[in-house]
């Protein structure tokens, strides 16, 4: 590979001053921007509880808008086996069924969890080895009842404390970390082969003792064979809060470096007071989602972005944190905000600039992403074509028509 630094400023197109009004479904989406970006997905959290809303399913079954979905609930265990080897799948099941109806992939939220836990598994007094077959009946279950339906699992969820600790828990208090490793294993041995398995946790973008933690978590899984595909952070920010891009960049690819995929798993930005969010709070929330996909885009091993809820509608905030809200991407009466807007420009504005370097570098082995530089954002370039070996001519002259075509736009 050789790498060049294309001397070519370039601008966060996607940060916008302008409120747009709702326009016409575009011809592209945040899905099909994100496929031509080379990820796998852009997604969102849905629940059975959305299925009667026509407006709100013709948004989810647009195939430009959305390529992934996760359910909200109801694969959580207080849901799937209420009681004691008692499954109940149907909701999940009607989940799963409009992921295929829709050609969306399905992403599998979650088998072993210390919340919404239902009280047999809560208040029992278990043992070491009563505990860990219980587990091991639920994974097995579940997994096996969705089969290939699910492209990846939330194996385990939420497992460490802000400080890094693991956190306590009926798994915790009993088995200790064990359950994690046994939790891995079990999944691993049920579930297809091309299954991803991931770890999912809150605050690991904010957090730097439990981001060490949630690393070291993957190390030790790592270092004793036990098979670990992923780490999914759930990216729940507040407007003016989420940290830098060079941050959120560095995070996924402190968790990249192990060897293993990243993903925002549970995006959304929520204004701190909905009441009175002004239009400043508007555009640096249109900022602050751009910043998250884009730290997506700069690393290689972030496959895909999933939005917990794309409408305030349905979403989880002012429910659980009363005086917070308008945390999506669509308000509540489906009409497409500017944050919306600015991730589609961003997108646009990132798939463009590939393609032109491409038209000029050459090959499908080109790669685009963005570095920072004394003189601003610079757009580098790394390519497998020896076209660039050796001539800082040819560099120059590529820079100034890439510049050309991009001001031209």
């Amino acid at each position: 590979m050789t790498r060049i630094s294309v001397l070519l400023t370039t601008t966060l197109l996607a940060t916008t001053t302008i409120a747009q009004s709702n326009r016409e479904p575009p011809s592209t989406g945040l899905h099909s921007l994100f496929l031509s970006a080379g990820k796998l997905y852009f997604g969102t959290a849905t629940e059975t509880n959305n299925f009667a809303d026509p407006t709100y399913q013709n948004i989810l079954s647009n195939p430009l808008e959305f390529g992934q979905l996760t359910p909200e609930n109801s694969q959580k265990w207080g849901l799937i086996q209420p009681q004691p080897g008692d499954f109940s799948f149907n909701a999940s099941d009607q989940v799963a069924s409009l992921a295929n109806s829709y050609n969306h992939l399905l992403r599998c939220h979650t088998l072993t969890w210390h919340s919404q836990l239902p009280p047999f598994v809560s208040s029992t007094s278990w043992t070491p080895d009563t505990l860990r077959q219980l587990i091991t009946t639920h994974i097995t279950s579940v997994i096996s009842h969705f089969g290939s339906a699910c492209y990846a699992w939330d194996v385990v969820n939420e497992a460490l404390n802000e400080n890094g600790t693991f956190r306590n828990s009926v798994f915790f208090n009993v088995l200790g970390e064990e359950y994690i490793a046994h939790s891995f294993e079990v999944a691993r041995e049920v579930a297809p082969p091309e299954t991803k398995l991931y770890y999912n946790d809150f605050n690991l973008e904010t957090a730097p003792e439990k981001q060490t933690a949630a690393v070291e978590l993957v190390k030790s899984l790592q270092s004793k064979g036990v098979k670990i595909d992923g780490v999914g952070l759930q990216a729940h920010f507040t407007v003016g809060q989420t940290p830098s891009v060079e941050s959120l960049i560095a995070t996924l690819q402190r968790f990249a470096d192990l060897g293993v995929d990243v993903a925002w798993t549970e995006l959304d930005v929520a204004q701190e007071d909905v009441e009175t969010a002004s239009e400043l709070a508007v555009e640096q929330q249109a900022s602050d989602y751009v910043v998250a996909v884009r730290a997506c885009l700069e690393v290689e091993r972030c496959v895909g972005v999933t939005v917990w809820q794309f409408t305030d509608r349905y979403s989880w905030v002012p429910g659980t944190f009363p005086g917070k809200g308008g945390a999506c991407l669509w308000t509540e009466d489906y009409q497409r905000k500017p944050a919306y807007w600015a991730v589609k420009r961003f997108l646009e504005g990132w798939v463009a600039r590939m393609n032109v370097t491409r038209a000029f570098v050459g090959g499908n082995e080109t790669t685009v992403r963005t570095v920072a530089s004394p003189r601003g954002p610079l757009t580098e370039v790394t390519s497998g074509s020896e076209r660039l070996e050796g001539s800082l001519v040819k560099v120059a002259f590529i820079s100034f028509g890439v510049w050309l075509v991009l001001n031209m736009m």
